[in-house]
């Protein structure tokens, strides 16, 4: 074999590793990057857990301090009128602040933005923020429930107490500080005939249905709320003197 082709194959055979070499760099690369992600991710996720855990005891420590605190109360106003009456009220004040879990006759509304909102169906001069819900329309539905009568609030789940706060950060709806999404539930407990007089002709619910907006209404004897699991604090009211 002349120097020549020597010189050829010594050079097919060094190009042949040079690729195998950066094959090789990169699957590792790859390899590492995969594994680091991973592990990042398996942090993460556990950390996240670790704090539900947190959460969920510290919630059913809550629990548990507030029924052994009902107990003590009806130990202490047996054969009490007095104390018994002051029970009572306690009892309303915690349902006015949100703080217990309520049932009752009411309404369950869910809202939906327009299923058929396109720039295609609704046309060039039309706004197509009309047809979604914001979170003006539920405070509005708020007000309207509480000038009806309700006694009790929520919205996919989150309790309306006196501080709560319902905005909007671009497209996404808070309810104390949580997040929700379409569909909107809202329970309201209350005389059912008067809650589901909202739906009347020229009310907000038909403003609603006219931009395609879906309501639908229900009247229920037994709805069901659940507590404001929040705190409730206040920073300058005091009791006069």
């Amino acid at each position: 074999m002349d120097k020549k082709k020597i010189a050829i194959t010594l050079g097919i055979v060094c190009l042949v590793l040079t690729i195998s070499i950066c094959v090789q760099i990169n699957t590792v690369k790859n390899a590492n990057s995969t594994v680091a992600q991973s592990f990042t991710e398996n942090s993460l996720r556990d950390e996240v857990l670790k704090w539900k855990e947190k959460y969920d005891n510290i919630l059913n420590q809550l629990d548990n301090s507030e029924k052994q605190l009902s107990k003590i109360r009806e130990e202490a106003t047996k054969n009490d009128t007095t104390a018994s009456n002051k029970e009572e009220q306690i009892t309303l004040n915690s349902n006015l602040l949100g703080i217990t879990d309520l049932e009752g006759q009411g309404v369950e509304i869910i809202l939906r933005d327009d299923p058929n909102a396109t720039r295609e169906t609704i046309g060039v001069l039309d706004d197509i923020s009309y047809h979604i819900i914001h979170d003006a329309d539920l405070r509005y539905i708020v007000n309207e429930l509480k000038n009806a009568g309700a006694e009790a609030i929520s919205i996919n789940g989150q309790r309306i107490v006196n501080p709560t706060a319902i905005t909007c950060i671009g497209n996404v709806i808070k309810v104390n500080d949580e997040k929700i999404t379409s569909a909107f539930t809202i329970k309201a407990i209350g005389l059912s005939e008067s809650l589901a007089g909202i739906d009347r002709p020229g009310s907000y619910v038909e403003l609603l249905r006219e931009n395609g907006i879906e309501v639908t209404i229900k009247k229920s004897s037994k709805v069901k709320i659940s507590k404001y699991t929040g705190a409730i604090s206040a920073k300058y009211m005091n009791l006069q003197k």
